[in-house]
């Protein structure tokens, strides 16, 4: 049996400890947060109370709704440690000192009930040091809970048990983590740094010391260390700055205290001169005066500058020419060979990189697939070390660290004339120490799209889009487009899914395992039929995209929406249309056709009317459901988490969220099933709306925001586009209007501002720039 934990105690609110609370709090749970006293302090709990109000104010957000700071309970340790007495679960995540945090287990061991558990957060301690002298009951409860800063946005939790550890309390926290905390768990071995920063910390070492000894600048190495190996674009000196340049020194002498003797880290872990004269004058990062960048404000101006590694002085930043490393798109290898300078600088941070990983596999884990999983849940990278070395062929890597002088590491070796990992009846493999494939297992319940693919093709595809048969009688709509943007090819492949779908199965779910569920309709392609005045094709593409939204809501059986990330503009109209949504709960929606001059032209507008008109929502009368409509559509509003595209009326109250993000296909069908006993498409509504006198009131809203300077001129004739659809144009309150009457205004308004200088500038400026263009 799973113990059942209900609620949760923090002890140590700093940043990190704080971040955690407010994830805990993100799943509903109740979680207690205490720190130290302070000298003097009048409010005892002053340092929770004040990282709670810290919670609601940060950007981005740790609380994917304020609310969920009601949950949080301040106190201190002082004169709360009674408040753990009903904890089921005590996460300590205090200063990194041994001695420190096994004198508050001897406090925690007097106050927690049978049976709770214990963890601590650290980062680099190892478990035996933690439960060294601790009674036995408090060994077979205690274990290592690493997450990753920020808490809510980073997916990977390292855990750590000992021998002592119960299989209930690692079962039971694993679970936990995985269903109700979203975290992908990755068993770690007790080692130091686990997987994570035991690979990462290194890295980034390495990267910082062969800059400084090549002469490389820090643009140049965060161009080449980064999006060339799928390393987000902070590269190396952007991400120290993100994380902050004073935890350097903490985390790497703690790394050298507990490593052994011949660990490849204590050779690179040389003094930093520049980087501690930076933390002394302020220069921390992205949370102090600056970093390795900053932004020079003298004069007024903003100027970005870079330090130059050599004087330690700041320059303006300039973007580097990698231009020759562009061979490396069609092949990896090219990366370390196209360039001797930077190849070289490449090869000796990657090289040195990739050859750790190698060694850690039997040491900080059993497997090379669980440290492929940290790095790309806890640095993001695209590809973990053993799919880079998959990309790059072993023979080559091996071939180069040879010729390097780096070590072959045995499960390197084991490697030759062949990869890392395979496919083979339809399952994924892994190499292991002893030469043998094994499973790469999924956690149980767990369904993955990418899984699918490897055992079935799709049952019609295009360019656009596919469909997919997941399994139970439910069939998979997946955008795949780049930035699974929505055209022509996507309606077509819809039409011809919805009639299998009918005559196949039970369900549809449109779901797709990209970064972003879909960034809206294909701009690129709007932007060219405007240049060459082909208006019919635009026209084609709004009337047909609302005939098929309609066809899909309208459709004899269940369609849920699963999305995660972006889910803008047409994307975000794709789900309003489904009858239910299953979303991510880091899902980011809105209607953003405003900034680029136009308006929801698939039943956007309409949709909003149907939703924020249903009964209890808002007062009755002409005007509330229109302003709500007009106010977040005229302002381009994007929910910042799924629990708030509730409040904004994008995903209705029942609508599900799962926190994991590999759950969600599983949920998602799940939902699906639900909904097919006795299934009936939703019913088509009607309208009645204000007609000139609403649309007066919404312009003159408008109007007050261009004087005060907040509207530009241009706002004012998208405004006024958007506000002839939401009053219904020129209907009366007493007049019903059908939804086939809605959707020709949203049409007419969309085809007159198509055909605007100011709409085809801002959609050139977003194709340029990734920017909305204020004219």
């Amino acid at each position: 049996m799973i113990r059942e934990i209900n609620k949760v105690a923090v002890i140590g609110a700093g940043v990190m400890g704080a971040g955690i609370a407010a994830q805990i709090a993100n799943s509903g749970v109740q979680v207690v947060l205490l720190d130290i006293v302070p000298e003097g302090a009048a409010d005892r709990s002053i340092i929770a109370r004040k990282a709670i109000e810290k919670l609601i104010k940060t950007d981005p957000a740790p609380l994917m709704s304020k609310r969920n700071a009601k949950l949080i309970t301040p106190g201190n340790i002082e004169d709360d440690l009674g408040l753990l007495a009903d904890c089921d679960w005590i996460i300590e995540a205090v200063i990194e000192r041994l001695d420190i945090k096994q004198t508050l287990y001897a406090k925690l061991q007097a106050v927690r009930k049978a049976g709770s558990i214990v963890s601590s957060n650290t980062s680099t301690i190892p478990l035996a040091k933690l439960v060294e002298g601790q009674p036995e009951q408090f060994a077979q409860d205690f274990l290592i809970t690493h997450f990753f800063n920020p808490p809510r946005y980073m997916r990977l939790m390292e855990v750590v048990a000992s021998p002592q550890t119960s299989a209930e309390t690692v079962t039971a926290i694993e679970q936990f983590s995985d269903v109700r905390l979203g975290k992908s768990v990755v068993r770690c071995n007790d080692r130091p740094g686990f997987i994570g920063n035991r690979l990462g910390v290194y890295w980034l070492q390495v990267a910082v010391v062969k800059a400084i000894e090549h002469g490389i600048t820090i643009e140049e190495a965060d161009a080449i260390i980064s999006k060339p190996l799928g390393i987000p674009k902070t590269g190396v000196f952007g991400l120290l700055d993100l994380v902050g340049l004073d935890l350097m020194p903490h985390i790497n002498a703690s790394m050298a205290a507990n490593l052994p003797p011949d660990d490849p880290f204590l050779a690179v872990n040389k003094p930093l001169p520049l980087v501690d004269k930076m933390i002394a004058e302020g220069y921390t990062g992205r949370k102090g005066k600056g970093g390795f960048y900053r932004l020079n404000r003298t004069g007024g101006a903003k100027v970005k500058e870079g330090i130059d590694l050599a004087t330690g002085e700041y320059r303006k930043s300039q973007k580097p020419d990698v231009s020759a490393l562009a061979a490396a798109r069609k092949d990896l290898t090219k990366l370390f060979t196209v360039d001797a300078r930077l190849g070289r600088y490449a090869l000796d941070v990657m090289g040195a990189t990739l050859s750790y990983a190698a060694r850690l596999v039997g040491d900080a884990a059993d497997s090379a697939d669980k440290i492929d999983e940290a790095m790309r849940l806890g640095y993001n990278w695209k590809y973990g070390p053993f799919e880079l070395i998959d990309k790059l062929g072993a023979d080559w890597v091996i071939a180069a660290f040879q010729q390097a002088g780096l070590p072959v590491a045995p499960i390197l070796e084991q490697a030759r004339k062949r990869s890392f990992y395979r496919v083979e009846n339809g399952e994924r493999h892994v190499l292991g120490l002893d030469g043998n494939y094994t499973d790469v297992v999924r956690p149980e319940g767990v369904v993955m799209l990418a899984d699918v693919k490897l055992r079935s093709a799709p049952i019609i595809k295009n360019g656009s889009a596919a469909l997919w048969d997941v399994g139970d009688g439910v069939a998979c709509f997946e955008f795949t487009s780049k930035m699974n943007s929505i055209d022509n090819g996507t309606f077509e492949l819809l039409g011809k899914s919805l009639a299998i779908v009918a005559k196949q199965f039970k369900a549809l779910v449109l779901y797709n395992e990209a970064s972003h569920f879909s960034a809206g309709a294909n701009l690129g392609m709007a932007s060219f039929a405007m240049n060459i005045a082909a208006w019919p094709l635009i026209e084609e593409l709004v009337e047909g995209g609302q005939k098929m939204m309609k066809a899909m809501r309208d459709a004899p059986f269940p369609v849920v929406g699963a999305p995660s990330g972006m889910a803008l503009g047409g994307g975000c109209e794709f789900l309003l249309h489904c009858d239910a949504v299953q979303a991510h709960a880091e899902t980011y929606m809105g209607l953003v056709e405003v900034g680029v001059g136009l308006i929801p032209g698939w039943g956007g507008c309409k949709e909003m009317l149907a939703r924020w008109s249903e009964p209890g929502k808002l007062p009755n009368g002409p005007m509330p459901a229109v302003g709500k409509a007009f106010e977040l559509i005229s302002t381009a509003t994007v929910s910042k988490s799924a629990n708030e595209a509730k409040d904004y009326g994008y995903m209705r109250q029942n609508d599900g969220i799962t926190m994991n993000r590999y759950r969600l296909l599983a949920d998602a069908k799940k939902k699906a099933l639900s909904l097919v006993e006795g299934y009936q498409p939703r019913t088509t509504p009607t309208y009645r709306l204000p007609g000139p006198t609403g649309k007066t009131a919404m312009m003159m809203a408008v109007d007050g925001f261009h004087k005060l300077g907040k509207a530009t001129d241009y706002d004012l004739v998208v405004a006024n586009a958007l506000a002839n659809v939401l009053s219904g144009g020129d209907t009366d309150f007493i007049e019903e209007m059908s939804e086939d009457d809605v959707l020709a205004l949203e049409r007419k308004n969309f085809y007159k501002l198509v055909r605007e200088k100011g709409t085809a500038a801002r959609i050139a400026h977003m194709l340029e720039t990734g920017k909305p263009l204020r004219n």
